[in-house]
């Protein structure tokens, strides 16, 4: 048979079915070599592209690290500086009083880690943009709705970001610390923790007060610099003036020579003299400048011996016992006073008109 014969007689036989004629064909081997070198081509054609990208990206990074980290030393140089300062200043008398450790410890800390996260952020949030502009993204419509979060963010946020902010100008300027008494308006007592957003205080019954640092319009340190110690002695106003000065002078001058006392008193205790004259009393008022926050020890000690010095002087205080004994030997007030009226008092004539008459019965003989 021919091969004519044969071609003729396969395209005589019946159709495929349709199962068969959906079959998946196979991709020949020139398929495969036409895609292989058209991608090879565009490799070809945009590897350099790729190449200059990447490198660009990488570049961005590594100087970005590198940058990040240089920040971050030149920072905790700085606070380990700022704190070597306040540990030289320790040795002098004021400088123990102003700092210690603990405040110092969370300055630092919140001072180092307020600057570190800014430079982070404005460090890193740079290079991402950078990357992105690599890639040849338009940058416009992504910071236009980062502008819009971020508006959006801070009227929700407000409050927060109004602590944070009073946090931190609170601590760089060192407005208080650790161990300081101070008067925030809100509330008032000795800092326990000082916080970006939040500062505790410790109060005079022992409660602990949570400060947000947005709600303090004042604050009234009571442990910088150096504190006033005032006691008002009152008097009765007979008393002899040079008799009290003299005894006042010579509690404040044997106060002043013995320890601990002459360390918390920073000035003479002075008799300022006559600070009110009543009728029957007068005020006389002494001061002392004294360590921060020891003014209250102070003046407690002040009145201790001033009480004691004034009677061994025989001296009185008003509202002591010689208040009490005039009180007793005092006339009653009552004993003056009239009655209400004539008909409450039994023997008036007035109350005997107004009782009723008793008839007498007579007795029969």
């Amino acid at each position: 048979m021919s091969l004519t014969a044969v071609l003729l007689a396969a395209g005589s036989s019946p159709s495929p079915s349709s199962s068969e004629s959906t079959a998946v064909t196979l991709p020949t081997v020139q398929d495969a070599q036409k895609s292989a070198t058209n991608a090879a081509s565009w490799v070809e054609q945009n590897w350099s592209t790729w190449l200059a990208i990447g490198l660009r990206v990488l570049l961005i990074l590594v100087v970005a690290a590198v940058l990040r980290a240089v920040v971050q030393r030149a920072i905790t140089k700085l606070i380990d500086r700022m704190t070597r300062t306040a540990q030289a200043v320790d040795g002098t008398a004021l400088g123990g009083l102003l700092v210690n450790n603990e405040r110092r410890r969370q300055r630092s800390q919140a001072i180092g880690s307020v600057l570190r996260s800014v430079a982070s952020f404005l460090i890193l949030g740079t290079a991402a943009l950078m990357v992105l502009g690599a890639f040849q993204i338009n940058l416009a419509p992504l910071l236009a709705s980062a502008g819009v979060a971020g508006v959006a963010i801070g009227f929700g946020a407000r409050n927060l970001v109004t602590d944070f902010l009073s946090g931190v100008f609170m601590i760089l300027e060192d407005q208080y610390g650790v161990g300081d008494v101070i008067d925030a308006g809100v509330a008032s007592g000795e800092v326990i923790e000082v916080g970006l957003r939040v500062t505790k205080l410790r109060g005079s019954e022992g409660e602990i007060w949570y400060v947000r640092n947005g709600e303090v319009k004042r604050i009234g340190n009571l442990s910088q610099g150096w504190a006033t110690a005032g006691v008002d002695v009152t008097v009765k106003a007979n008393e002899d003036l040079d008799r009290l000065k003299a005894t006042l002078d010579e509690v404040a001058e044997k106060m002043s020579a013995e320890e601990p006392w002459n360390e918390l008193l920073w000035s003479p205790i002075e008799v300022l003299g006559l600070d009110s004259v009543l009728l029957d009393s007068m005020v006389i008022r002494i001061s002392a400048r004294t360590m921060p926050g020891k003014s209250l020890a102070v003046e407690r000690e002040l009145r201790w011996r001033v009480k004691r010095a004034f009677d061994a002087a025989d001296i009185h205080i008003v509202g002591g016992e010689t208040a009490v004994e005039d009180a007793t030997n005092a006339p009653d007030a009552t004993e003056a006073v009239a009655a209400p009226s004539v008909h409450a008092a039994p023997d008036s004539p007035q109350s005997a008109a107004a009782s009723p008459m008793v008839q007498q019965r007579t007795v029969p003989k």
